[in-house]
């Protein structure tokens, strides 16, 4: 089910049906961070991937049901929150060798557009901040679709991922390894799978 479909013609000019259902998801959402993950995968050692997360986040979208390119996004991510199962490495991570947590608390992503790839896929465009440095990342999502839990909040769903390079935000620390490579490769993947509440409208 896709949020926005394009009625194809002959006519030169496209016209754009939108189905009432999906234009009914319009407004604004706060991120469920008890049912959402925030997740990353990096090469070890050159043979291994290591899987890690953040545990405590905060969000908000606003969706657009007639038009995407209205729609956008901005999380704040707790860094002390990381968590990759291994306490030593948890602790490693968040230290000045490469998040300095205590003096970069947060990542955050701000979106600057919105467009639809085509069905139930999209990518948002922002602003990635790690530490001191703030850089474009293009993000692609695949739209999972809205219910109405148990507790009547109606819900959409979004997953997807991209790809970084650490060095990219300053995140540089390695090791090499006696074999050839380094121990932490730079090309890490960023993975999100969210699920967001519809806000109540506003009272008159």
């Amino acid at each position: 089910m896709a949020l926005f479909n394009r009625k194809n013609n002959d006519a030169p000019t496209a016209t754009v049906a939108v189905d009432p259902a999906l234009a009914a998801l319009t407004g604004d959402y706060a991120i469920d961070p008890a049912h959402s993950s925030i997740g990353f995968t990096v090469r070890h050692a050159m043979v291994t991937n290591v899987r890690g997360s953040f545990g405590e986040h905060e969000g908000s979208l606003k969706l657009d049901g007639s038009n995407p390119a209205g729609s956008s996004a901005s999380i704040d991510v707790k860094i002390a929150s990381v968590d990759t199962g291994i306490a030593d490495r948890d602790g490693h991570l968040v230290s000045g060798d490469f998040f300095d947590a205590e003096k970069f608390p947060l990542m955050t992503f701000r979106s600057t557009a919105a467009e639809q790839l085509g069905g139930d896929k999209y990518r948002i465009i922002g602003d990635l901040t790690i530490k001191d440095v703030t850089r474009p990342l293009a993000i692609d999502l695949e739209f999972n679709g809205s219910a109405t839990d148990v507790y009547g909040n109606e819900r959409v769903g979004f997953e997807g991922s991209t790809d970084i390079l650490r060095s990219d935000w300053g995140l540089t620390w390695n090791a090499a390894l006696e074999t050839g490579g380094v121990m932490v490769s730079d090309k890490v993947k960023l993975n999100f799978d969210i699920s967001a509440i519809k806000a109540a409208p506003q009272a008159a």
